[in-house]
């Protein structure tokens, strides 16, 4: 592992750990020359070059895929390309992380700014400025939740004949409601008209009744 952190230190991903553990197994069984032993077939397109030829575009367009690559390096098929990309380079593909909300550097100045003011607060008040933390929340209420399998669980011997229950959906009319609350308990249940949207305008009432 040292030798192979020395590697990419000195000359990048051009090699992975598996092969520096075969070289090193090699030359502790007596072997002294780095070179290539001569063997037919045909000779190894993987070269120094070509290694840093593909990282460079990888670097360049982390979108690039192994058919354009082929067209920027043709005189490699694709296969050949394919098999060093993860192996020799060490690159994987990977979708981007999926997150509610993409903050920018003002957002999180602002949000560590009220952070630190919130923290300043509680050790000045302690636990009573918990008292004026009050938060909330929308979601959407169905007009009617059947009951679920566990709800529906009785205590019966083992002569008892088994209760019966119907296969009943969700009813499909809901309504929006916010629920507003703070360590005690819930301040207020506020139900949204039918079709109204939380907007700037129908969180500021909700606010003013609260």
């Amino acid at each position: 592992m040292e030798i192979h952190k020395q590697i990419v230190a000195v000359c990048g991903h051009i090699m992975n750990r598996q092969n520096v553990r075969k070289w090193c197994c090699e030359f502790s069984e007596g072997r002294t020359d780095v070179h290539d032993e001569q063997r037919s077939g045909k000779p190894s397109l993987i070269s120094y070059d070509f290694l840093q030829e593909t990282e460079g575009e990888i670097c360049s367009n982390q979108c690039v895929m192994i058919r354009e690559l082929h067209h920027i390096i043709p005189e490699v098929s694709k296969t050949t390309i394919h098999e060093p990309v993860p192996e020799e380079l060490g690159y994987r593909k990977l979708c981007a992380c999926w997150v509610p909300k993409m903050l920018t550097d003002d957002h999180k100045t602002k949000r560590m700014g009220s952070t630190l003011k919130f923290l300043t607060r509680y050790a000045q008040e302690e636990d009573e400025f918990l008292n004026c933390v009050v938060t909330g929340d929308e979601t959407w209420v169905f007009h009617y939740t059947p009951e679920s399998k566990q709800q529906s669980l009785q205590w019966h011997h083992t002569h008892s004949p088994r209760r019966k229950k119907f296969k009943t959906s969700i009813s499909v009319k809901k309504i929006m409601v916010s629920v507003l609350r703070d360590r005690k308990g819930i301040l207020l249940v506020d139900f949204m008209p039918p079709g109204a949207t939380v907007n700037s305008t129908a969180y500021r009432d909700t606010l003013t009744r609260l």
